[in-house]
């Protein structure tokens, strides 16, 4: 037996929720693919910054571990599926995956350009929220910005000689 789903009346049309769903799927997938990449150099920094970069990589992590399941559960409150394989990701993300284990301050460099990507994905969501007075996601991505921008401050702030 097929369940007939209620349809969703939330002051947002069916095609703004759509596009405002594919640009946090976007989202979705870099904070994930970002995620993945700080998770594998957490595993794999080595020098004398080990113990510093170790412990700043699993708190990056952390959050993002947790923001992916923000992201998906408002794609979901917007009626749409949220992508959850690799294979969605490596389409929907704008960071690229890095190959091999890269030296320490590579590392980093890599991080601030995938913090940085992240924040430029959620502003690309901006116009379309706005125009429908999307505040949820508004608070969602202002939020996820803050910490992104952050993130890529301090990251940055290790490279500096």
């Amino acid at each position: 037996m097929m369940t007939q789903v209620t349809s969703i009346n939330i002051g947002i049309d069916d095609s703004k929720r759509a596009q405002i769903a594919e640009g946090l799927s976007r989202l979705l997938a870099d904070t994930y693919t970002l995620y993945l990449k700080t998770h594998n150099f957490h595993w794999n920094v080595t020098g004398p910054m080990f113990q510093t970069l170790h412990l700043m990589f699993e708190t990056q992590y952390t959050e993002l571990a947790q923001a992916v399941d923000l992201i998906a559960e408002r794609i979901r409150a917007l009626g749409h599926p949220a992508p959850g394989t690799y294979s969605e990701y490596v389409k929907l993300s704008s960071i690229p995956e890095t190959v091999g284990v890269p030296k320490a301050k590579e590392m980093i460099r890599l991080l601030v350009e995938g913090q940085e990507a992240v924040v430029r994905t959620a502003r690309s969501i901006f116009p379309i929220i706005e125009e429908v007075n999307d505040e949820p996601t508004a608070d969602l991505l202002t939020q996820r910005m803050q910490v992104h921008e952050k993130t890529a401050w301090m990251l940055r702030s290790l490279l500096e000689e």
